[in-house]
């Protein structure tokens, strides 16, 4: 069995997710002065490296889908990330279209579905979540019962073209946010059950309609049973950690770790011993001949969104990284401990610190930065060059967002703050 190293794990996980430059042959320099179309492809062939995309309706300096862009390529700009991801649109004849909705005609090349959880998946992976279509199909129930005279009603409207929730009488009944209407109900379930595809936005507006009209027809035919869904989700999960236990492997798509274990070496990964790791692991093929080579590994300086799938797994976050990594939006803020949406910053391939953003008129503000473990000496001192690293992040993230200053609230610990308000004065 091959033995790694708690560092090599480290860099692999890093490289397996693209913060190793440069990523897909382009840097953060290079792609400044690229233009939208090709900076979109490249957010394109990151989404189809990565497998998948989390997407949430937090929006602090910009939404998720959009900051895992950013953290790997710097300050891409939104409209290449948007086209990317949703203004591809999607193949075939459609008839009559909502009013405001442009009819979709070019080939899609993602769509929204369950994976890790809600996120924007590369179309050819459309296949490969059949066995979670069927599974809510047979079970009859999502969330909520199925109301099947709307999900008739939905379908006579879906026949006549694409529709955005609006369309339908909109998603809720007016009480809480999961009181949803009957025809989002409908129309939700549709999706479960793969019967429509959300292969377009419009702003943040999800655009149903019906997958046979979308989805390539090669992709549609592919008749999958469940295990080899759950395979070749378990080789793509692989691929996309680079190595991993069954736990973080299964978390990519949200597959059974006891799958894992079962199909391990069928889906072509090599058992491995990683340093400090208590549970089994294992590795891919290429991930392994990455790390025996030798590599002279330059990883990037960012801010990562609490959803970047570098960080999904908690408990890996902190096998890893040695950071405790929580979401604490929906925490109380009297219970908050790292502020609302807490961004952990990597820098020289470890995680030093987290920032905790907030975007005011023309200034960033950092409401709090904590350093973390990762980032103090031996002699209990944060080190110069976390102190350093966060700064380029928070630089680069006002660059993100055309912020012109960077205003600092609190640090932890408070000692650090003067060094790091010379770093930021230091730059400009």
């Amino acid at each position: 069995m091959t033995s790694i190293t708690a560092d090599e794990a480290r860099l692999i996980a890093l490289w397996s997710q693209g913060f190793v430059e440069p990523f897909d042959g382009a840097t953060p320099g290079s792609v400044r002065r690229w233009g939208v179309a090709r900076r979109s492809q490249l957010v394109h062939s990151m989404l189809r490296h990565l497998g998948a995309v989390q997407l949430d309706t937090i929006s602090v300096l910009a939404r998720s889908h959009e900051l895992v862009a950013y953290a790997r390529f710097g300050a891409i700009g939104r409209q290449s990330v948007e086209d990317a991801y949703w203004n591809s649109g999607g193949s075939g004849t459609h008839g009559a279209v909502s009013p405001g909705l442009a009819a979709l005609t070019p080939p899609p090349g993602s769509f929204e579905y369950w994976s890790h959880a809600a996120c924007i998946l590369p179309v050819e992976s459309w296949p490969l979540f059949a066995f979670r279509r069927r599974y809510y199909e047979r079970r009859g129930i999502r969330w909520h019962d199925v109301p099947k005279k709307a999900v008739k009603d939905v379908l006579v409207r879906l026949s006549e073209g694409p529709l955005a929730t609006s369309d339908i009488g909109g998603a809720k009944k007016g009480g809480e946010w999961w009181d949803w209407s009957e025809s989002k109900i409908a129309i939700e379930w549709l999706l479960d059950i793969g019967t429509v595809v959300v292969a377009q936005r419009i702003g943040w507006r999800r655009i149903y309609d019906l997958a046979e009209r979308v989805v390539p027809a090669d992709l549609v035919s592919m008749d999958l049973d469940d295990d080899e869904c759950v395979l070749a989700l378990i080789a793509d999960g692989a691929r996309t950690v680079g190595i991993g236990t069954a736990g973080d492997i299964a978390d990519v798509h949200r597959v059974k770790n006891a799958d894992v274990k079962k199909h391990a070496q069928d889906a072509g990964l090599e058992p491995v011993q990683v340093e400090g790791w208590r549970d089994a692991a294992w590795a891919t093929p290429d991930a392994l001949a990455w790390i025996g080579g030798g590599p002279r590994a330059t990883v990037r300086t960012t801010m990562l969104s609490p959803f970047d799938s570098l960080v999904w797994h908690r408990p890996r976050t902190e096998r890893i990284f040695g950071m405790t990594h929580r979401l604490e939006a929906y925490t109380p803020a009297h219970k908050r401990v790292h502020g609302y949406f807490a961004m952990p910053v990597l820098h020289q391939g470890r995680l030093v610190a987290r920032v905790d953003p907030k975007r005011e008129g023309a200034s960033l503000i950092a409401k709090r930065v904590t350093f973390e473990d990762a980032s103090i000496g031996r002699d209990g001192a944060v080190r110069p060059a976390a102190i350093a690293g966060t700064a380029a992040a928070l630089r680069e993230a006002a660059a993100w967002v055309g912020a012109e200053r960077i205003v600092v609230a609190e640090t932890v610990p408070s000692g650090v703050a003067s060094a790091l308000a010379r770093q930021l004065h230091s730059h400009g």
